[in-house]
């Protein structure tokens, strides 16, 4: 009887270790500030925005990525109201670094495609008013780190791309020949899970 009791119980520990746990997807909100810039970052723009996105088994996942850029050509005084707004769906791969139930550091890459949209409405030097929509891409890398299991913070770097030559009617801002729309963005936000 004895040998039968330990033996069960021996089972049921091994049972209880081996049983695979609940699979837990690891969605979070960021709300964003950064800034835009093209060939030099003492010109940047600043932009803002909102990221959501999802990581199943804390590896590999999914975002969508919301930035707007007010007066990204210039000042509103040169090009009257000019936005940039782009929405991305994105890839994400992040190795979480002290696990993903607690405070943790999560290096990550990310890229995707999207809708670049820009607009233009007048000003001293454009006397035209132009929208443009087209698809983009983006690619980038940062880290996420978190205070405990529900806030923490993320940074990151991220290239952004038009497919097409940005057509605005604007000699200046035209980029005709093979040279769309392109900008690099520095971002950081809280991160809510």
């Amino acid at each position: 009887m004895r040998y039968a009791t330990k033996t069960l119980i021996l089972a049921a520990a091994v049972g209880l270790v081996a049983a695979p746990r609940q699979a837990r997807a690891e969605g979070y909100v960021t709300p964003w500030v950064g800034a835009n810039w093209g060939s030099n970052i003492s010109n940047g723009r600043a932009a803002f925005g909102v990221t959501a996105g999802g990581m199943g088994g804390g590896i590999f996942g999914g975002e969508l990525t919301f930035g707007y850029s007010p007066s990204f050509f210039g000042t509103q005084n040169d090009f009257g109201h000019n936005t940039v707004i782009d929405l991305m769906g994105n890839v994400i791969i992040g190795v979480p670094i002290g696990g993903t139930d607690v405070a943790a550091v999560k290096p990550f890459v990310t890229g995707g495609i999207g809708l670049l949209r820009t607009q233009l409405d007048g000003g001293t030097l454009a006397h035209v008013s132009s929208s443009n929509n087209g698809w983009g891409w983006n690619a980038g890398g940062g880290l996420m780190g978190y205070f405990n299991e529900h806030v923490g913070l993320r940074g990151d770097i991220r290239f952004v791309r038009g497919f097409q030559d940005l057509r605005t009617g604007i000699k200046i801002i035209d980029l005709d020949g093979g040279n769309p729309l392109h900008f690099w963005r520095v971002s950081g936000g809280v991160v809510l899970r």
